[in-house]
C-alpha cells in the first residue's frame, strides 16, 4: 500500500460505485437486476441501452433535486427499457412494470451496500473530516439523506451543481479546498480508475482504489499498488497506520 498515512488529515469519497455498490460499476448491478427480473436481452443489447440512458440523462433534465435514489432508478430504467423497445427487443406494455421491478431490485442492492458502508463512514468521520465528490444528476444530497449518510460529510461536491465532471482533476481540487487542506493531506477513495484514481492523483491527492467489476476489460486488467477489495479493508489500513 503506497499511502503515507502520517500525512492524511481528510478523506474524499466518491459516491456511485463506491458507497452504493461496494466497488462494482453500476452497469453490472443493473445487468444483474435485468436478469433477475427476466428482461429478455443479451449483454450487448443491455450495454447499448445503458449508454443511451446515460447520454439521455446528461442532455435532458429528467432527474430533479427532490428525486431520491428509487425515483432516479425508476426514471433510468424507463429510459433503458424504452430504448430496448425502440430496438425491437422488448414489448412496450412491459416497460412500466419491468422498470419498477428492476428499479426496486437495484434500490434494495444499493441500500444494502450503503448500510455496509455506514460503520466505515462513522468510524472515519470521528477521526477525519469527510467530503463527497461525485458525478451526479443534481440530487445527490437527497439521495444521501434518503440513505441516512448525509451527516457524515462536511461538504458535497456534485458535478451537476459545480459544473465540473470527473475525470477533470479540478473537481477533486474543489474537494481539497472544501477540506481546507493540502492535496497530499487528502486521501481519495473511489471505484473508478479513470474517473477517480487518475484525476485524484493528478490533483496531488493520495488514493485508494476500491476495485470491483469495471465497465471495460482494460480497467479490470489494470493494477495499482493501492487496490482494496472492500471499505472495511480501507478502514483497517487507516486505523492500523
Amino acid at each position: 500500500m503506497n499511502v503515507d498515512f502520517s500525512k492524511i488529515k481528510g478523506i474524499i469519497f466518491d459516491y456511485g460505485g463506491t458507497l452504493d455498490t461496494g466497488g462494482d460499476h453500476w452497469s453490472e448491478v443493473i445487468w444483474d437486476a435485468w436478469q433477475k427480473a427476466g428482461v429478455a436481452a443479451d449483454k450487448a443489447e443491455f450495454r447499448e441501452a445503458y449508454v443511451y440512458a446515460e447520454r439521455e440523462l446528461a442532455r435532458t433534465l429528467h432527474i430533479l433535486p427532490q428525486h431520491n435514489f428509487h425515483d432516479l432508478l425508476d426514471i433510468k430504467m424507463q429510459i433503458e427499457l424504452q430504448h430496448l423497445t425502440e430496438m425491437g427487443h422488448f414489448a412496450p406494455q412491459e416497460i412500466e412494470p419491468k422498470a419498477k421491478e428492476v428499479a426496486q431490485i437495484c434500490y434494495d442492492s444499493a441500500k444494502a451496500s450503503v448500510e455496509n458502508a455506514k460503520p466505515v463512514l462513522n468510524a472515519l468521520s470521528e477521526k477525519y473530516p469527510l467530503v463527497l465528490v461525485s458525478n451526479f444528476y443534481g440530487n445527490v444530497e437527497t439521495v444521501l439523506k434518503d440513505f441516512g449518510i448525509d451527516k457524515y460529510f462536511k461538504k458535497v461536491i456534485e458535478s451537476a451543481v459545480v459544473g465540473v465532471r470527473k475525470p477533470d482533476p479540478k473537481i477533486f481540487t474543489l474537494g481539497v479546498e472544501a477540506l481546507g487542506l493540502k492535496p497530499e493531506e487528502v486521501l481519495v477513495i473511489g471505484d473508478s480508475y479513470s474517473k477517480d484514481i487518475i484525476p485524484a492523483e493528478k490533483a496531488g491527492c493520495q488514493v485508494m482504489w476500491l476495485k470491483g467489476k469495471g465497465w471495460t476489460k482494460e480497467e479490470d486488467d489494470t493494477l495499482h499498488p493501492n487496490i482494496i477489495e472492500s471499505l472495511d479493508e480501507a478502514l483497517d489500513f487507516i486505523e492500523g497506520a
